[in-house]
Order: C-alpha cells, then structure tokens, then sequence
C-alpha cells in the first residue's frame, strides 16, 4: 500500500493552478515545470480525486497541447476556466474559489510566461484570507481533527524544515520538489478538458496603460575575484605575479582607444 494513502483523507479537497509553460532556450509550450512538481504532489496526495485548474484561453492549439502533457501525468480531466487574454487572473480565481473553498492550493512559484511576477499564490491567499506557505518539496501529515498540515520547506543550500499550516491555505512548489513523472500518450488521449466559459471575468485596468517592448541585453559586468577564506587570501597573496599582454600607453589618443576597444570587448557599450 502506497504510504500516502496511509496518511491521507481521499476526502480531502485539494486543487493544483497549471498554467502555459515555456522553454527558456526554444521558446516552445511546454508544462511548467514548478506547475509540474505542484501536479505530482497533489497525485501522490489524493490520486484520482485531485482537481486540476487552468485559467486561459481554452480554443489555442498551444493550450491544448500543453493541457495534454498535463493530462498525460494519470489525469482524468482539466478543468478549463476559458477567459479573454486581458482578464484578471486573480480575480477570476477569486470568484471560483468563494463559494467552495479548497483545502489545499497547490501552485507554482511563477509563470514561465506573461508578467511572471510571482503574486498569483499571495494574492490569492489574501483575497481568501487563508495562510500562506512558499517553496514546500512535500506534505509531510494532514491531521483532520486539528486542522493543522505539516509541510516541508525548501532553504538555501540545499537545507529543508518542518512547518505546521492549519487548513485550508495556498502552497508554491519550489523545483527542489520530486520530479514530474513523464507525459504518457494514451493518459493523455482519454483524458478530458472540461471547458467552461466564466462571465465573470474582471479585465486587468493597468494592463490597458503599459507599452511592452523587447528587453535590451543589459552591460556585461566584469568579473572581480574575491578572497572569502583565510586560505583564499593566503593564495593570493604568495601567488607569483604573472605578466600578461598588456602594454604602457604614452598617447592619450591611443589610451582612449584601448578603454573603448575595452569597453566594447566587455559588452558594457
């Protein structure tokens, strides 16, 4: 017997938030991989009984491909909230959520897409009024009678600790979560996208108001070597001082022009 079903309720009402990913290099859809973790995590919780939300545009070949992989993880069914591009996330979340309020929110830590601002998870843990926990790799116990969760953490370095939540709240999956399991062909041909077109939606005022222009490469910073150890510093300091190419420059013309070549070299121009 899987030790989660030892654990857990199958009662509980857990939704895991999927959204659109892209590849950094490619630029292709793809499954976000912080969605993902938060997708397995919720499979190893509650199995079939878990709820998968998406939130976007239901009728893009894109979308539907990636909702795919996603229902290629076991899935039976997406639930498809089909909303127009200049909707509000949150808001629409909100209103979802009023009536039946889940248990467990599990989300990613930001889109790999759009604005990626990271506030969707906080947001909606304040417009809710329920608590908040960031970057979990597991859910350690849910005890039902208290009403209290114990998750895992993720820290720098590699480091993990223990909190107890009380329920219901909203949890961001940190990358240092389990891996995904892979996107199965046949999973993914039966499952199915519940789509449902949500009147509701609020369009996001602010975004009517910004000018979006590529992003230009920014100055390249020069690389300064710092001694952070006391064997670093000795290091340097008996180091033999190695002559390299360069050369005295009497001409203030020809100075100039080094410090531009320089300067371009570097990428800082």
């Amino acid at each position: 017997m899987d030790k989660y079903n030892m654990i857990f309720d199958p009662s509980l009402n857990i939704v895991t938030l999927v959204s659109i990913g892209e590849h950094p290099l490619s630029g292709r859809p793809r499954r976000a991989e912080q969605d993902a973790r938060a997708l397995e995590l919720g499979l190893k919780l509650v199995a079939d009984n878990l709820q998968v939300l998406y939130i976007g545009q239901a009728k893009s070949p894109a979308t539907v491909s990636v909702l795919k992989d996603y229902l290629g993880m076991g899935l039976g069914q997406i639930q498809v909230l089909d909303v127009p591009p200049q909707a509000d996330i949150s808001n629409t979340l909100l209103e979802n959520f009023k009536a039946n309020c889940p248990d467990i929110i599990l989300t990613g830590g930001r889109a790999e897409n759009g604005e990626s601002s990271g506030m969707i998870p906080y947001l909606l843990a304040e417009q809710l009024n329920i608590p908040i926990v960031t970057s979990i790799t597991d859910i350690v116990s849910i005890d039902m009678l208290t009403g209290l969760a114990e998750v895992l953490q993720a820290l720098p370095r590699g480091q993990r600790r223990k909190i107890k939540v009380s329920l219901p709240f909203v949890a961001s999956v940190d990358m240092a979560a389990p891996a995904p399991r892979q996107s199965a062909y046949g999973c993914a041909m039966r499952g199915q996208l519940v789509v449902k077109d949500f009147n509701q939606s609020i369009d996001d005022v602010g975004q009517r108001h910004w000018q979006v222009n590529s992003a230009q490469m920014r100055p390249k910073r020069l690389k300064i070597v710092k001694a952070k150890t006391a064997a670093d510093r000795f290091k340097a300091a008996t180091a033999k001082i190695q002559g390299g190419s360069g050369k005295v420059i009497y001409d203030s013309k020809e100075s100039a022009q080094e410090i531009f070549k320089l300067l371009r070299d570097e990428e800082m121009l």
